[in-house]
Formats: C-alpha cells, sequence, structure tokens
C-alpha cells in the first residue's frame, strides 16, 4: 500500500489513516512490519486474486465531476407526463438542501440505538401519522422499499394473516386476486413471488365484481393505472364475506380529495410517497408505505416507530417490535426486508410537514383542476375519453394514431405514456402548468376548451368517493409554515442525532464510512433526478450509459460474469440470487433442487429470502472457532444430496474472519450439484484482494450503501446489485414494467434500474479510487480493525480470529466474562460510550453479550484512537462496579446516557461524580453530545405500541 506523507489525491483523503508515521504506529500495535505482509497472512492466499484490478486509473474529484457532466448532458430532461405510478415533483429548496444534500441526515445509521436517533425517529414517526391520517388506517410502517414491493409483502402478510381468518371459507388456501388497473410492474412483481412460492394469482377486472373461486386477499389500485377512480366499498364488501382480506394499492395525493381505503374497509393499504417532494431518480430510491387495520401489526413489514419512556419517564421514541427483525426470527421472519428508505420518508414527511393539510389539498386540486380541462378540451375535440371520473390521469383513445400524437408531444418536449398504439395516457401532477395543458392538447390537434363547456360536468369526481373526513390534524402539519419555521425545526431534529458528519460510527457488519461530498453531488442535477424510469431510451443515454459502466466495474471488482443492480436493497439482492439459483435447477429439470443451506453464523435475511424464494433451509452448524462445522456440514449434504439447490455463506465470515476453508465448502457443494451463493455484505475486505466469482461463487449480492460509499441516511437508501456466473445469467432479474424485455428472470424491483438515482455515487466512487485505491482501502480497513483488536484485546478479549491471530475488516469484542462477573452487558457499554460521543458498535450480533466493531478505511488514526480511549474508560468503569466503588444500579454505566438535564439537576444523588458521569475524558469539555433522552425502555414501548404522534404537551416537563 502507498502512504503519502501529504494528502494530495482523493484516495489520500478517503483513507484516514494515510500518512505513513499513523500507518508505523498502527503496524506496531499489530507485530507487523508493512501492509502487504499483514495481508499475506490474514487473507488465504488460495482465494489471492491473481493479478490487479483492470479499472481506470483514479480521477481527480473536478475529472470525476466533468464526466459526470458528460454523462448527464446525454440525458434529456423533459416534462414527464407518463404516470404509471412515478410523477414529477417540486422539492422545496429548504427540503433538499437540508435533509436531501445534508450529511446530518444522510450518514445517520439505521436508529437501533434510539437515544441518539431521536431526531430522525420524529421525523419517521411524522412520515407514520401522514400515512394513517391519509389513508384512514390506525398503523403504518416507515418504510418500504417501493409500490410494487410493498403491494407483494401486503399480499404475503394476507396470506399469512388468513390462514386463522379464514378457516371457516377456506379462503387461508384461496388466491389472491388482483385488479386489472393495478400497476403492470406491480403485477409482474406479485407474479413473481408467487410463482416462487407457489400460491395462484388471478387478475381480473374488478369494477365487475369477483371472480369465481375461493379467494385469500384482493389487491385493488386507486386511483387505477388507467385513471379511473370508482368506489371500491362494494368489492370491499363483497371481499370480506367471502372470507378475503383486502389491500388497496393508494396514491397519497389522491387521497386529499378520495375516500381513504380505511373507511372503505380494507385492511391493508400500501403505495408511494415519491410524489412528496421526491424526485423521479429514474425509477428510485422512493419510499413506500404500509399501513394496517389493529391486529396485523405485529406481522408487518418494515419498521415500526413507536413511543415509549425514558429512564425520567420523558416521553421517547423507538424502533418498536424489534423482535421482528430477520437475525433473530430467521427463517421464521414475516419478511426478508431489512433496510427501508428512511431518508425518503424523511423527505416525504417534512413535504408533508411544509405544506400542511390545506397545501397538499390545493396541489392535489390544480392536478385534478389540469386533468379535467385535458379531458374536456380533448373531449370537445372529438376524441373519446376512457373514464369519467379520474383524479390526474386521463386515458384517451387515438385510434391508430398513438405513435404519432405521442412524437409530437415528445417534439414539444413533453413525455406521454402510450398504452398501445390506439391509447393514450396522459398523467398531471405538482409540475403541471396552464402553458403545458395548452401545448399537450396542441399535440393533439385541440385547444383548451371554453371554461363554460358543457362538457366539463362530466369529468367530476363521483360523490360517493369523494373524501370528508380531516387529515394531518397534528400541531407539527400547521406549524412549521415559513421556511424559517422548517428550517430551524430540520436543524432542531438533526441536532439531537449523532450521524458520520459528528463522530466514528463503529458498527461491525454496517461499514459506516466516508460518504465523499463529490460523489454525492450529482444525485441532485436534474439531468439524472428529473428523469421517469419509462422516458424513452431517446432521452436516457447518459443514465444507461451510468449504470452499464457501473456494472462492468462490478463485474470487474468480483469476479463475476454479470451483474445487475435492480435490486434496491440487499435482502432484495440476496433474493434475486436465489431465485437465479431456482430458476438455473428448474431449466436442467431438477424442480427438486429445493433445500438452501445455512450456516448458523450467517446473516439473519439469508434464511428468509431463502424462505421467499421457495427453498427449505436447513441450518449448519458452527464450530467452536467461528468457521463451519465441517462434520455437520458434510451429513447434511449427504442427507440432502438429491434436494441440495444452494449454500449461503458470508466471506469474510459474519464473525470477521477469512475462513481458511471457504474453497473446500464451494468445492463440496459443487460435487452435491448445488450453487454457491456467497453474500457480499462483507465485499469491502475483498475489494482488489480476491474475488468471489473466482473462489467458489455462483452468485452473491453486494451492498453499494456499504462497500460503495452510498449513505445508510438513517436506514435507506440502500441498493443491492446481484452478480453472478454466465450460468446464471439468463435467470437475472427481469424488468417488471415489461417482463417480456431482455430477461427470463424474475423480476425484483418496480423500476428496470432500482434505485438508479443514488448510483453516480458509487460511480464517482470508483472512478475516483482506480483499481490501486480500492485495494488499498481494503488493505487500510483490515489494518485498521486490526489495530483496534490488538489494542482492545486486554480490555475486552476479541472472540474470533484467524491465520496469524489476525481479523479481517472487523472484530468481535466479547463482554460475556464480564458480564458474568459484574452484570454489565454489553448493552450498558453500548448506551455508556454515547456519553463519549460515539455510536455504538453491532450490539449482540452475530453473538449475543458482545460487540462488533468496524472502523473502516476512511477513519484516521486520532478519532480510532479516540474509542480506544473511549473503551479503555469504560473497561476502567466496569472494575471499579467489580471492585465495589459503586454498585452496578448505581454505575454510570447502567445510568448511561446521562442527558444534560440530569447533569445539572438539584438532586444528584448518584454514587459517581457529575464529571465522570458527562466528562469522563478531558477532551469532552470542549466538544460535548448531550443526549436528548436517557435510557429508553424498550419492553414498554413493545407494550404499550403508540404509532401516531403524540401531541407535544407529552414531551413537556
Amino acid at each position: 500500500m502507498t502512504v503519502n506523507s501529504a494528502s494530495t489525491s482523493f484516495v489520500d483523503r478517503h483513507i484516514g489513516a494515510r500518512r505513513e508515521a499513523d500507518v508505523d504506529a498502527m503496524l506496531k500495535a499489530v507485530g507487523y512490519d508493512t501492509v502487504d505482509s499483514l495481508v499475506d497472512t490474514a487473507v488465504p492466499k488460495d482465494i489471492r486474486q491473481d493479478s490487479p484490478l483492470e479499472l481506470t486509473a483514479a480521477l481527480s474529484e473536478v475529472e470525476t465531476l466533468t464526466e459526470l457532466r458528460k454523462l448527464a448532458a446525454k440525458n434529456k430532461t423533459a416534462v414527464q407526463m407518463i404516470g404509471q405510478g412515478y410523477y414529477d415533483t417540486v422539492t422545496p429548496p429548504v427540503i433538499r438542501r437540508n435533509i436531501l444534500e445534508a450529511p446530518a441526515w444522510y450518514t445517520a445509521y439505521t436508529p437501533y440505538q434510539p437515544e441518539i436517533s431521536q431526531g430522525r425517529l420524529e421525523a419517521l414517526l411524522n412520515f407514520q401519522t401522514m400515512v394513517q391520517d391519509l389513508v384512514g388506517l390506525p398503523i403504518a410502517n416507515a418504510s418500504l422499499l417501493d409500490e410494487a414491493t410493498a403491494v407483494a409483502e401486503a399480499v404475503l402478510m394476507m396470506r399469512r394473516a388468513n390462514k386463522t381468518a379464514g378457516q371457516k371459507s377456506g379462503a387461508h388456501d384461496g388466491k389472491t386476486v388482483l385488479d386489472a388497473d393495478c400497476l403492470p410492474q406491480t403485477i409482474a412483481i406479485v407474479k413473481g413471488r408467487a410463482e416462487a412460492l407457489g400460491f395462484e394469482v388471478e387478475v381480473a377486472d374488478l369494477s365487475e365484481g369477483l371472480p369465481d373461486g375461493v379467494i385469500n386477499g384482493v389487491v385493488l389500485q386507486q386511483p387505477g393505472v388507467s385513471g379511473r377512480v370508482f368506489d371500491h366499498s362494494e368489492v370491499i364488501a363483497a371481499a370480506k364475506e367471502r372470507g378475503a382480506l383486502v389491500t388497496v394499492a393508494a396514491d397519497l395525493l389522491a387521497l386529499t380529495l378520495i375516500t381513504p381505503p380505511g373507511e372503505q374497509g380494507a385492511d391493508i393499504a400500501v403505495g408511494s410517497a415519491q410524489r412528496f417532494g421526491v424526485p423521479l431518480f429514474y425509477g428510485g430510491p422512493h419510499a413506500a408505505y404500509m399501513a394496517v387495520q389493529k391486529g396485523l401489526e405485529r406481522s408487518m413489514p418494515g419498521r415500526l416507530v413507536g413511543v415509549s419512556k425514558d429512564s425520567t419517564g420523558l416521553p421517547a421514541y423507538r424502533l418498536a417490535l424489534q423482535t421482528r427483525e430477520q437475525h433473530i426470527r430467521r427463517e421464521k421472519a414475516t419478511s426478508n426486508i431489512c433496510t427501508a428508505q428512511a431518508l425518503l420518508a424523511i423527505v416525504a414527511s417534512m413535504y408533508a410537514v411544509y405544506h400542511g393539510p390545506e397545501g397538499l389539498k390545493a396541489i392535489a386540486e390544480t392536478a385534478h383542476g389540469h386533468a379535467r380541462t385535458l379531458a374536456t378540451s380533448l373531449k370537445a375535440a372529438g376524441l373519446a375519453v376512457r373514464h369519467a371520473s379520474f383524479f390526474d390521469t386521463v386515458t384517451v383513445s387515438v385510434p391508430g394514431k398513438a405513435s404519432d400524437f405521442l412524437a409530437a408531444a415528445e417534439a414539444k418536449g413533453i413525455n406521454l405514456r402510450g398504452i398501445d398504439a390506439d391509447t393514450i395516457g396522459i398523467s398531471t401532477d405538482e409540475a403541471t402548468t396552464d402553458a403545458v395543458v395548452a401545448d399537450v392538447l396542441a399535440a393533439f390537434g385541440a385547444a383548451v376548451a371554453d371554461a363554460g363547456s358543457d362538457a366539463g360536468t362530466d369529468f367530476r369526481l363521483d360523490a360517493a368517493v369523494e373524501r370528508s373526513s380531516d387529515y394531518l390534524q397534528h400541531p407539527v402539519f400547521h406549524t412549521h409554515r415559513s421556511e424559517t419555521q422548517l428550517l430551524r425545526y430540520v436543524r432542531k431534529l438533526s441536532d439531537r442525532d449523532l450521524a458520520l458528519d459528528r463522530t466514528m460510527i463503529p458498527l461491525g457488519s454496517c461499514t459506516m464510512k466516508l460518504n465523499a461530498t463529490a460523489e454525492m453531488e450529482a444525485i441532485s442535477w436534474p439531468e439524472f433526478a428529473s428523469i421517469h424510469p419509462f422516458a424513452p431510451d431517446s432521452q436516457t443515454e447518459g443514465w444507461r450509459e451510468l449504470i452499464a459502466d457501473l456494472e462492468a466495474q462490478l463485474t470487474e471488482i468480483t469476479g463475476y460474469d454479470q451483474v445487475s443492480i435492480q435490486p434496491n436493497a440487499g435482502s432484495q439482492g440476496e433474493l434475486a440470487g436465489l431465485l437465479a439459483i431456482r430458476g438455473y435447477h428448474h431449466s436442467r429439470g431438477e424442480q427438486q433442487r429445493n433445500v438452501c443451506l445455512i450456516p448458523a453464523s450467517a446473516h439473519g435475511t439469508n434464511a428468509a429470502s431463502a424462505v421467499l424464494a421457495g427453498m427449505k433451509v436447513v441450518v449448519v452448524a458452527t464450530a467452536a472457532d467461528g468457521t463451519i462445522d465441517h462434520a455437520d456440514l458434510n451429513a447434511k449434504i449427504e442427507l440432502h444430496k438429491d434436494a441440495l439447490s444452494a449454500i449461503m455463506i458470508t466471506y469474510p465470515s459474519t464473525h470477521g474472519v477469512y475462513d481458511a476453508d471457504v474453497r473446500e465448502v464451494c468445492d463440496a457443494i459443487h460435487a452435491a450439484g448445488g450453487q454457491v451463493y456467497i453474500d457480499g455484505a462483507n465485499l469491502n475486505a475483498l475489494v482488489g484482494l480476491a474475488q468471489p466469482g473466482k473462489f467458489g461463487g455462483d452468485v452473491s449480492h453486494l451492498n453499494l450503501h456499504k462497500t460503495f460509499c452510498i449513505p445508510h441516511g438513517g436506514g435507506g437508501p440502500g441498493v443491492g446489485p446481484v452478480a453472478a456466473k454466465a450460468h446464471l445469467a439468463p435467470f437475472m432479474p427481469g424488468n417488471a414494467a415489461d417482463p417480456a424485455n431482455g430477461a427470463d428472470g424474475t423480476p425484483i424491483s418496480a423500476s428496470k434500474y432500482g434505485s438508479a438515482g443514488v448510483l453516480p455515487i458509487s460511480w464517482a466512487y470508483v472512478k475516483l479510487m482506480g483499481g490501486r485505491g480500492l485495494t488499498d482501502a481494503t488493505k487500510s480497513a483490515l489494518l485498521a480493525a486490526n489495530y483496534i483488536a490488538a489494542r482492545l484485546n486486554d480490555f475486552f478479549p476479541v472472540l474470533y480470529t484467524g491465520e496469524g491471530g489476525l481479523v479481517a475488516h472487523e472484530c468481535i469484542l466479547d463482554l460475556r466474562e464480564l458480564t458474568a462477573k459484574t452484570g454489565v452487558t454489553a448493552e450498558d457499554v453500548a448506551k455508556r460510550l454515547i456519553d463519549y460521543g460515539f455510536h455504538a458498535p453491532t450490539l449482540a450480533f452475530p453473538v449475543a453479550g458482545t460487540l462488533m466493531v468496524e472502523p473502516t478505511e476512511s477513519e484516521d488514526l486520532a478519532e480510532i484512537d479516540r474509542f480506544i480511549t473511549a473503551m479503555i474508560s469504560i473497561r476502567a468503569e466496569i472494575d471499579q462496579v467489580a471492585h465495589g466503588d459503586f454498585t452496578l444500579a448505581d454505575s454510570p454505566l447502567r445510568n448511561a446516557p446521562h442527558t444534560a438535564a440530569a447533569a445539572i439537576s438539584t438532586d444528584w444523588n448518584r454514587g459517581y461524580p457529575r464529571e465522570q458521569a458527562v466528562f469522563p475524558v478531558h477532551s469532552l469539555k470542549q466538544d460535548k453530545y448531550f443526549p436528548p433522552v436517557g435510557r429508553i425502555d424498550g419492553a414498554l414501548g413493545d407494550r404499550n405500541l403508540i404509532c401516531s404522534c403524540p401531541p407535544l404537551s407529552e414531551f413537556e416537563n
């Protein structure tokens, strides 16, 4: 690894411990003379790649942004009136700059440590409240990945919930019925999930009533993709009578004018919050939502924010029902979804906070008014408008002339939806103006009809579907209307949190590293952000070139033959890879191969994904040293050899070690006719050193939000590309919007390129680093992790090590013996670290009673040493408990974290001084983070599930 004495390149600025003196100090602590000798010992020789990565040389920030500008210029911006689930919107600049582009928000981690996440949790609770109010259901999550996959989750949830509710009618075994007016991509996604799990899906026009047969669940769309709005109450009642549950996929903006699904009797509502200020982003990332009737919340996928109390009785937010997380429930998890779209949900929630109910309704009324003007004028011009009741989408019949009118509109800079040769769809939105309406009509050879035309009366919403109930009545949606007030509200919330912009986040498995500003800069450029996912190819050349280039770079890095960036989360990449394996076996006539072996130490989503892919999970034991138990592996292979489909392994292992036997494991599976899935969550320990596609893997998913610098955003966006060998390539994800286009594989996400909007980040990262820089980053991550392990091992023993006593990119600190002696838990240490200004390491995963630490390559030695100092100081406090200086209950560990209010309280009567509580090390006296709440009662939060915003008075002392 080349080390410079002065930082002159991007690589030097990305890698924190880059100076020669710092590297030498770290090497001395680890006991090696060079970084390469450390790497050569840690990484098994038989998996090392033969040659350096064949990537272009590293570019400077200026050069990279210049190249991005060239790509952006190849895209053509247009007025987007395609609809089909995606609409133009106006992101208020105060939200764009201070949330979407603000590191305090986009570098935050998932709020598993709630005391340091109160700001983002409040914003997410606002999102839930917004959804609950608009859809008319009592419980909502925050959030899901996109609308189509949210519908698929609802379908699976209806099938689970109806196992008991439908016993009498037999509906628990019945088919799922989708309205023919559902979004095409939704129908494709649901059919794909159903095929893997073996249940029937029927598509029917539900405005004509329910089809015959036993029905488990029904999915309606409001408004339909054609624009049609009709009263769902009768079909919902009929479905209930037949023992079915009902989901409505609903447009949140339309629901300001239309009767909400909950008031019509629906059990579940799902949809997208994209048009609440979130750019089109060429298809994503966009926050989807789900809301349910009471009684369904414990099987609801995604994240749920609730309200508990802290140690002083102050109301405090937390993620509720966390036992549903996949790393606990594994193959019994209700969903494989691990991440969310938190950053985009926060943007959408602030859009609602800013506009309030009156503002949202005004936007909806304007869009509806423009649609009515179009329909009235087209009808006056002699064209047939298909539906009389619609919200924002007009479907017009133009026999044989669709291509002509589409071309005429495109010539005016407007994209319309070509449904078939005889039909066009036109969708209005917040960005539609009178001038745009006039241009659309001109493309049809029509003009704006006289405002007094009688035709206008034909296109009013039916009275039966007009909303009469109130929504967004909580004060938060009425308080922050001026930009000044919203700016201060956003700042207040971000100040409550700890994100990567203020401190190292040493989370093992989750790789919280630098998200460089130059990498982030392009995502909000209009040439990237304002492109509709179904825009003509002639307008998206830059996007498609960037994506193809990124896929090629990832192919080279991983050693596979093909990459698809469609999956919009790591869990979805897992599912895509397993479905590719399933498709491969089926193509060979080996449908019986459905057993998936999963080591006991694996990421929890692995088992849940295998179940969703229609596989049977068989757990392989872990040996005492953390490796796979080969006796058990061989026994399971022999037992299931005729049914063996795959094994899922994580490499380096979930224990943070390069297992030396990985080739042996791969060979054994291949010999039995199975495929090897290598979970790429830890790819940042391999880049430039070893390629999973060349040491035994058949397919892997990658986490661009880990290894390749897309920020976590408080729990999303994520991108989880799937990489495969050539024999699996035909089964890679297909295009949900056009399932016949290109691939035979099952579509995974609603749009062909998933969360394309954040791909410029990873593209830029690879260009800025080059092959040599990426390899140096991997080596530096290994050095940093081993430095921490060496420095802390005498205080908190490192649980697992590999060759030479080394770890990979992370290490597990074992507190179990200390807990047995003193009662101090890993959670106590996690909470005490808050007082030192740190986010905790990963708590209790993959081993209960431990902390998993990952420093990443982007932390410098001073910050790493600050963390080590904090941990050593905490160990001294544990020793004070052991020596009886104070009891555990009266210790700074059990009472952590300490708020400012607690520190200045006049009734301080604890067994340790205030200074030890809040300034345990001297440096904190100048720069100190105080959490807004004390330790939160997690059990109380689960027993008292509150999902709507409490009144502000609840937070007053």
